[in-house]
């Protein structure tokens, strides 16, 4: 693919907010410069973005990282149209041309969240649907009543470390330690590995100057569970990919991991987090923590809807020079979908909103999140469980005090502290989370070789025993 710059187009008319340059330069709208989607201004207080970036139309300038531009679609049906377009709009990053020229340089903060991987997210077209195909059938063989047994198990075991004390922060303790546990299981990953897993994914999503760092201990420790599952075959998540008929290779592996990986922790710890938050601060939910399944489902749809996990992502790049919404886009020019911009989108009717699953929280078309049904799960079960446990529990500061993390794709807190009556130990469970294996009943797909089904699961505490890797696990989180 040709990398060399497109063209010079006409010049747009006056008061038109086509956007110049490409995708290393800075793009400009009657000498106002992109909007940034770093720092924070932008983290504590996205909505005020969104609405400046609306007068440009449904698609506008916006800097990723300082030095790094890009296009960023704020309308819900522009959104559609690039989701759902993969003639017109493709997904490999190799097509970015502000990285291919050196304009945008390889140790950017945002490099590692947007390079190439040969992976499902970042494929087109044949070898997409292979790689998808492989993931799509791996995750189907998950038992949903095993998974939901799985996170009320280690739902428990979590709120049993800090109900004690009546107080807790809810994301490093709750909300960002159950989706490790829960990969652990699904994946047949030992816990050590898992810690170095989060570190390495959480500092790729931050988009600092440790990103590159972080992006190396992700690939690094992702071999060694590779390694580790190819000579310890398991009833796992990583050995069917392994031994699905696509025939990964180990690096295919490795990068299917990272997406899964991705999807399946730093997000689900934010909506899990989010859901918390707003049932714990809006008044429509206030004195009413009780009120079952439904009164969560419908917090974790106004999150889905008003504040998803990873905000603005999504990222495609024209296959060549073409107009959208308004704003002319040059090939290899990237374009990010502002997930959170267009489920807000004014041009929406207020009703389309509540009571539907229309948001795009999970992207669409066919790049759309294969794992959505077991992480809302997985989110839901863990809401309701904590509720359950800790009927009384209220935020300990006001929720205008809560801090948002710095970056430009995801949604997160920086913490969720609580208090709450403190509660009193059960009785000693039999069994501790990842010592059974998963229910595999659910017929496999037909392209997967039946006798992976009957795999023996390696207990994850044989090793180690359950409450050292327990302890270790909270006090790692806690930084101590």
């Amino acid at each position: 693919m040709s990398t060399s710059p497109s063209a010079p187009g006409a010049v747009p008319p006056p008061g038109c907010p086509a956007h110049t340059g490409s995708g290393g330069g800075r793009s400009t709208d009657g000498g106002r410069t992109a909007e940034p989607l770093h720092g924070p201004e932008f983290a504590a207080d996205p909505a005020a973005t969104y609405a400046r970036l609306r007068a440009y139309g449904s698609v506008a300038p916006v800097e990723l990282a300082p030095g790094v531009h890009a296009s960023l679609v704020t309308g819900y049906e522009t959104a559609l149209e690039v989701l759902r377009s993969p003639e017109r709009f493709a997904k490999d990053p190799r097509r970015w041309r502000a990285l291919a020229d050196g304009t945008v340089p390889a140790d950017s903060p945002v490099v590692p969240m947007m390079m190439y991987r040969p992976n499902a997210l970042w494929t087109d077209g044949d070898e997409h649907a292979r790689l998808r195909g492989a993931i799509s059938d791996s995750l189907s063989r998950v038992d949903p009543n095993a998974l939901r047994g799985y996170v009320e198990q280690s739902a428990d075991t979590l709120i049993d470390t800090f109900g004690p004390r009546g107080r807790a922060d809810l994301l490093g303790e709750y909300g960002a330690i159950l989706p490790l546990l829960v990969f652990n299981q699904l994946f047949g990953c030992p816990p050590d590995l898992g810690e170095k897993l989060v570190e390495g994914m959480s500092g790729i999503f931050d988009a600092n100057a440790d990103s590159e760092k972080a992006n190396a201990l992700l690939a690094e420790t992702l071999g060694h569970l590779v390694a580790l599952k190819r000579a310890r075959p398991g009833a796992d998540v990583t050995t069917w990919l392994m031994e699905h008929p696509a025939r990964l290779t180990d690096e295919e592996m490795i990068h299917q991991l990272v997406v899964l990986m991705g999807g399946g922790t730093e997000p689900q710890q934010n909506l899990i987090c989010n859901g918390l938050r707003l049932l714990l601060s809006d008044d429509r939910f206030a004195g009413d923590l009780a009120g079952g399944s439904m009164l969560v489902e419908d917090a974790l749809d106004d999150v889905l809807w008003k504040d998803p996990p990873l905000a603005n992502y999504a990222i495609h790049y024209p296959i060549r020079d073409t107009h959208l919404g308004g704003a002319r886009l040059r090939e290899g020019e990237p374009i990010l979908v502002s997930l959170a911009a267009a489920n807000t989108d004014p041009a929406l009717a207020s009703e389309r909103r509540g009571g539907n699953r229309a948001h795009l929280a999970w992207s669409a078309g066919p790049h759309t999140c294969p794992a959505k049904d077991p992480a809302r799960l997985i989110a839901a079960v863990a809401v309701e469980k904590l509720l359950d446990r800790l009927p009384d529990v209220e935020l300990a500061v006001g929720v205008e005090q809560l801090e948002w993390r710095q970056g430009p794709f995801h949604r997160a807190l920086a913490a969720l502290p609580v208090k709450f009556p403190p509660v009193a130990l059960p009785a000693a469970p039999d069994e501790t989370p990842g010592a059974s294996g998963w229910n595999t009943s659910p017929a496999p797909s037909s392209s997967i070789p039946q006798a992976t089904t009957s795999t023996a699961r390696e207990p994850v505490s044989e090793n180690r025993g359950p409450s050292r890797w327990w302890s270790s696990l909270a006090r790692w989180w806690r930084g101590q």
